[in-house]
């Protein structure tokens, strides 16, 4: 049961945090809260109603009030509505502060690992949660929380997601269900948005990780440039304790001087000087294998002693071998021996991450990925090239509607280069019509010399790209992995997955050869 507070609480915690600006005259400084939310269909009597955000409207204090709300904490004092207040000079850095409060700070009662880098976030966040998985079920553990792009389980609820880090009350939320319910461990991924917007003040990580860095999520509604992505991703390593970072990145040496900000750090990757060094890797049938070597510096005290060790990846895509170092660097950091990371990244799936489907004849693979950026499509590519060279490619992938719009030159210029045929379709295209969004990633697709086809419904593209192949085909179906809902508008509608698609024409393929 989340702890009670009184309202008076949130005025000494916003005054100390220099955020307090005036309450009410009639404020009710001993009223109890029970809730905490900025979302008007959540209130309930007893609840402290956050006003946040550009679009908000007086519309949604009029129904948190006649909802029960007990008052409510915003920038701007609404005349109009009869209701106690708390009026802050910053609505975004205030709310960490009331939701520590409110939650009575449950981060604290976990192992916390944050996973930053423009590709692999996801995917390195379900390496570690197998890993861990496999290290707390032979001591009689919990299954460890996370919460990710993907999907998010807390110990209480587990549902697919649409956002990469929520806002600073839900992350409290679920910290708060993994605590009390017995859950130790928690792996999310945290995004540059979350990092810029205050999403995560005040949150301190125990393990946190860079993985790589380029250029991505450029537009006027994200960061005006590519200075204020870096630095905002940067912004992590002030939060965490144990830092993992890559030596592989670019700006390496940039990212490994702001990680002195973290008490201990350590490198890892496929440069030989890195503490924890992949290497002798390559593909054995459908494994991935390699050798990893920890060395650890004179600084840094770890339970884990120095070691040479096979490791095997059942998952697709060489370029996992960097994802499955951070795993191993973060139970380096926890203690976990190395059996179970052996055999937590044996195993490690993540749900829309390289899922690969093969004809009965062999002669079509289609794998499913959520590859969505300039980094991810050019280890895609060029790793699908390098381990299927005897195959042609295909893509089919689209980009989301008034935002990243860099991304519609960069994936159109790789997909153009790589494949045989790109189909572009509809991913996530929000307000924008989708035709606009293909007819722009297509004058790049065409640059490179590829065919393209404009195929809004991604169903009838999956249908035709695996339908229509001739010869031996690799289709690269990328963006949305095994999401259910597509963005039109405002509104996320129901959709079957790209994974239901590709399961269902692989059959229909194989029933007709």
């Amino acid at each position: 049961m989340t702890e009670q507070h009184i309202l008076k609480n949130y005025i000494t915690v916003l005054e100390a945090a220099g955020l307090y600006k005036g309450a009410s005259e009639s404020f009710p400084e001993n009223a109890e809260v029970s809730g905490l939310t900025y979302d008007s269909k959540g209130v309930k009597p007893g609840t402290f109603f956050v006003c946040k955000g550009a679009a908000f409207k007086e519309q949604y204090l009029e129904d948190a009030k006649s909802r029960g709300a007990v008052a409510y904490v915003s920038e701007i004092i609404y005349e109009n509505v009869a209701l106690p207040y708390i009026q802050v000079s910053d609505i975004r850095v205030a709310m960490p502060y009331l939701a520590e409060l409110f939650f009575n700070s449950p981060e604290k009662k976990l192992h916390l690992t944050g996973v930053g880098g423009t590709k692999g976030k996801s995917t390195t966040a379900y390496y570690i949660k197998s890993v861990i998985d496999d290290y707390v079920s032979a001591n009689n553990g919990k299954e460890s929380a996370v919460i990710s792009s993907i999907d998010v389980y807390d110990g209480v609820e587990r549902y697919e997601s649409h956002i990469t880090t929520p806002e600073n009350i839900e992350l409290l939320s679920h910290f708060d269900h993994a605590a009390s319910s017995g859950i130790k461990y928690l792996t999310m991924e945290v995004s540059s948005q979350a990092l810029k917007y205050d999403r995560v003040d005040l949150i301190h990580f125990n393990v946190g990780i860079f993985l790589n860095i380029s250029e991505d999520h450029i537009s006027p509604i994200e960061h005006p440039d590519f200075e204020d992505y870096f630095s905002s991703k940067l912004r992590l390593f002030a939060q965490t304790e144990n830092a993992l970072i890559c030596t592989n990145a670019d700006y390496f040496d940039r990212i490994r001087e702001s990680a002195k900000a973290s008490a201990n750090v350590l490198s890892f990757g496929t440069i030989p000087e890195s503490d924890i060094y992949g290497y002798d890797i390559k593909k054995v049938d459908d494994e991935i294998r390699f050798r990893v070597r920890f060395t650890c510096p004179k600084d840094v005290s770890v339970d884990i002693q120095d070691f040479d060790e096979p490791f095997v990846l059942t998952m697709p895509g060489l370029f996992n071998v960097e994802n499955a170092l951070a795993a191993i660097g973060t139970a380096i950091f926890y203690g976990i021996p190395y059996e179970y990371m052996y055999s937590g990244l044996k195993k490690a799936r993540s749900s829309g991450r390289m899922e690969a489907y093969t004809t009965k004849d062999k002669n079509v693979i289609a794998v499913v990925d959520y590859a969505h950026n300039k980094l991810s499509f050019e280890k895609l590519f060029s790793s699908t090239k390098e381990e299927y060279p005897e195959y042609d490619i295909i893509s089919i992938f689209g980009c989301p509607g008034k935002k990243a719009l860099v991304r519609r030159r960069d994936l159109g210029t790789i997909a153009g280069h790589y494949s045989k045929k790109v189909y572009i379709v509809a991913e996530d295209p929000g307000a924008e019509p989708y035709i606009d969004i293909a007819e722009d990633i297509a004058q790049y697709v065409k640059a490179e010399g590829c065919p393209y086809e404009l195929i809004e419904d991604r169903g009838e593209a999956i249908k035709d790209a695996i339908i229509n192949s001739s010869g031996k085909t690799i289709i690269l179906i990328t963006g949305k992995g095994n999401e259910t809902r597509q963005k039109y508008g405002n509104e996320y509608l129901d959709c079957p997955s790209d994974v239901e698609f590709t399961k269902k024409y692989i059959s229909e393929y194989d029933a007709r050869n």
